[in-house]
């Protein structure tokens, strides 16, 4: 009743005596509304892992009746389902929760495509096709070194050119179009020297074989695209896993809401929602809206927004924000911003933004083409244009010449200076629990010199503990114990574990039930007892993170209660009775493994370090002391952790920020260079550079070091390229290299990169 009248006060339909003019629309709006749809479902698993997790949620999805199909991709921690309009996510998502899996909804239809790589499959096929050519010509060319003569070597010739000349067109499709591209724009990219090598040295292998000349170059030809794309995948492979943490972020909203539209229930699409409408929200689900509470009461989960690690209580008045989570009560809320106004939307506008200064870093391999295509050219131009004045127009020697220096010059060990290291790199930090999401993160990570850390669920494990239950006397913690068993309360299943743990059996208490905001209460050998919030349980707050016990006295008269105060160190007791002892239970954040050692090697490397969280005063500088870190601050918003990314980058600083909820989202996809958890929101490893795949964070030290370490085997990458172009271009330019030799030049020099990279420790 209490409910339909908020409903009413806040937005009744006006008077009409034609009541039927005002219930007809609202009917038809309804009846739409719950018109069936058929769809896809898609859930987001952040704690899924292994071939147990696929079975397991697959089967239980699958038994859900009504369900078509269910397909869970671990690698993106998501279950895809085809299922009838009768079911929801709501369903789903309880399921898995039966299951003992964390599941949330997603809007498939703001997802990034990134299921499918396109791109991935054509290059390791056209890769496939010219090591298979490369094979066969190189085996056929045997028998030409050998020394075949006259018609055997034509026909040698003739065979090679049959297998070289379609697969050098089919390989060499990407560089072909993105050189055009290039050319269009009135530019020299660096698959402009590439295709040009290609061709040429086709051409004149075609030509020589129809003139019956000792030498043809398709060996050469093949031999070049193979190491063209083997370089091309290898990058490839370290940028397919790059995805819009904005386009995930925004998918993160939830897609439907709980509109009370006259007086009943009705399911729509977030979009529809419009400010001044009345959503429920029920316990367990995820705040679609920002708005206000005007009924009920309960606790608001805002660790992935705000990073506090415990919930706040929620009633009347209280303001929430589309993303949180409640946990307690069903609550009533007056819509003020839906869908894209909401602030889970404004901070996936804030990552779009981030997201897109850090896509402007260059990379060491494009600052070198920016040099290097230009020159190529000069010099193959160049010899061209001298031995035709030198030989007086000798057009296939003058050409020969030039397709050698193009050859020589090839950028192969350019292409395969960086994707080399960092295929090195990524297997040596996998191997370590790091993996490398972002082609040029080694390189941005080479460059840091301060680290921000966020605190919960990255420095902590977001999991409280009990303090000292040993020195709270047996029967208090017995009956916490058994209060805290009937709540999912954080700090209450802290409790109930810390106490089975000690080997402390719980207390007869009967009657128990949680009151929304407050805490759980039952019976106690006759006597009422209260376990939550200090004002409620008649306790003196303490600056710490606790909970608070009261157990009640069986009766008390007025005239005792007004003329004995409560003994000294004993609350006020249930309903302001005196003589009801109060018990505080105090609880830390357990540190994630490695915590300490991540953050003292860090700082004997010369880094600055940072700690900003959203979470209390008192927690954060209880962490900071326990790890050295001096710089902290607490109560910080998403907004405000994003700030000061961008304070410490004007300051010239490159920072790298390591977090793992929607309250760092932002900071990461700012930050230089962003790790994350593997446990973190899909959001947050989206925005993340590098994710951190095991429980131990001591390994970001490691990275920063392989980081720089990579940043080094990238420059003498560079220099054996350089070098190698020192020597054998000026044989090219002499005449002395021919564009065989210039092939197995080339060759060497790629093999020779390929082992640098390998050095890495």
């Amino acid at each position: 009743m209490a409910l339909a009248e908020d409903f009413a006060d806040a937005g009744r339909a006006p008077v009409s005596a034609c009541p039927a003019c005002v219930v007809v629309p609202a009917a038809e709006r309804i009846a739409a509304l719950r018109a069936d749809r058929a769809g896809r479902i898609v859930l987001s698993l952040p704690n899924a892992g292994g071939a147990q997790s696929i079975s397991t949620v697959e089967a239980a999805v699958q038994a859900v009746p009504g369900v078509i199909s269910a397909r869970i991709n671990l690698t993106l921690k998501r279950v895809s389902v085809e299922a009838q309009p009768t079911v929801t996510a709501a369903q789903l998502i309880a399921v898995l929760a039966g299951q003992g899996q964390e599941a949330h909804e997603l809007d498939p239809g703001l997802l990034s495509v990134t299921e499918t790589d396109r791109q991935g499959r054509e290059l390791l096929m056209r890769l496939g096709v010219a090591f298979f050519s490369m094979m066969n010509v190189m085996l056929l060319s045997v028998a030409v070194w050998s020394g075949a003569e006259d018609a055997t070597r034509d026909l040698f010739h003739w065979i090679s050119g049959a297998i070289a000349l379609p697969t050098v067109i089919f390989a060499g499709q990407p560089f072909f179009k993105s050189a055009w591209a290039s050319l269009r724009q009135g530019k020299l990219g660096m698959d402009v020297p590439i295709s040009l090598a290609l061709i040429l040295a086709s051409s004149i292998s075609v030509y020589e074989t129809a003139m019956s000349g000792h030498h043809a170059y398709f060996d050469a030809a093949v031999m070049l695209a193979f190491f063209l794309l083997l370089g091309r995948y290898l990058d490839h492979r370290t940028r397919a896993v790059a995805r819009s943490a904005a386009e995930e972020l925004a998918a993160l909203e939830v897609p439907r809401a709980v509109v009370l539209l006259d007086g009943s229930e009705v399911e729509m699409p977030i979009a529809e929602v419009q400010p001044g409408d009345m959503v429920l929200v029920r316990p367990g689900a995820r705040m679609p809206v920002d708005g206000v509470v005007i009924h009920g009461a309960s606790e608001l989960d805002r660790s992935l927004l705000t990073g506090e690690s415990l919930p706040v209580p929620a009633g009347e008045g209280t303001v929430v924000s589309a993303g949180e989570v409640n946990l307690t009560g069903p609550l009533t809320v007056k819509v003020t911003a839906a869908g894209k106004d909401s602030s889970l939307h404004r901070m996936a506008d804030l990552v779009a933004v981030a997201e897109g200064a850090k896509t402007r870093y260059t990379s060491l391999a494009d600052r070198a083409s920016r040099l290097y295509s230009p020159l190529v050219h000069i010099l193959s131009f160049s010899a061209f244009g001298y031995w035709m004045w030198a030989t007086g127009g000798d057009l296939r020697y003058a050409i020969n010449i030039s397709a050698a220096v193009l050859i020589i010059t090839c950028p192969c060990a350019l292409g395969l200076a960086v994707p080399a290291v960092i295929t090195s790199a990524s297997g040596r930090l996998f191997r370590r629990g790091l993996l490398i999401k972002h082609g040029t993160a080694l390189e941005r990570l080479a460059e840091v010199d301060t680290v921000v850390f966020d605190k919960t669920g990255t420095l902590t494990l977001g999991m409280p503990q009990p303090v000292a239950l040993a020195d709270q006397p047996p029967q208090a913690v017995a009956v916490a114990a058994a209060l805290a068993a009937g709540s999912s309360h954080p700090l209450a299943r802290a409790l109930a574990e810390g106490a089975k743990a000690a080997g402390i059996a719980v207390a007869d208490v009967t009657d128990v039930h949680e009151i929304p905001g407050q805490g759980i209460e039952g019976q106690y050998q006759g006597t009422r007892v209260r376990l939550g919030r200090a004002d409620w349980c008649g306790a003196d707050p303490l600056p710490l993170t606790a909970t608070y016990l009261s157990l009640g006295s069986k009766t008390v008269t007025p005239e005792a209660a007004s003329a004995s105060p409560p003994p000294r160190g004993e609350g006020m007791g249930v309903g302001g009775r005196p003589q009801a002892q109060t018990h505080a239970f105090t609880f830390t954040d357990r540190l994630r493994p490695g915590a300490e050692t991540a953050v003292k090697a860090l700082k004997a490397a010369g880094m600055k370090v940072e700690l900003l969280s959203g979470d209390a005063p008192a927690p954060v500088r209880d962490l900071a002391d326990r790890l050295g870190i001096s710089d902290w601050q607490a109560g910080v918003l998403p907004a405000e952790k994003a700030a000061r990314i961008a304070e410490l980058s004007a300051e010239g600083r490159k920072v790298l920020m390591v977090g793992d909820g929607l309250n760092d989202t932002a900071a990461l996809a700012a930050a230089h260079v962003s790790i994350s958890p593997a446990t973190a929101l899909d959001a947050a490893r989206v925005a993340s550079d590098i994710v951190l795949l095991g429980q131990d964070i001591a390994p970001i030290a490691d990275a920063v070091r392989i980081g720089r370490q990579s940043a080094r085997r990238m420059v003498e990458n560079f220099l054996i390229s350089g070098g190698y172009n020192v020597i054998a271009v000026p044989l090219a330019l002499i005449g002395h290299a021919t564009p065989l030799a210039a092939a197995l030049a080339m060759s060497l020099s790629s093999i020779t990169v390929s082992l640098n990279a390998m050095r890495l420790k």
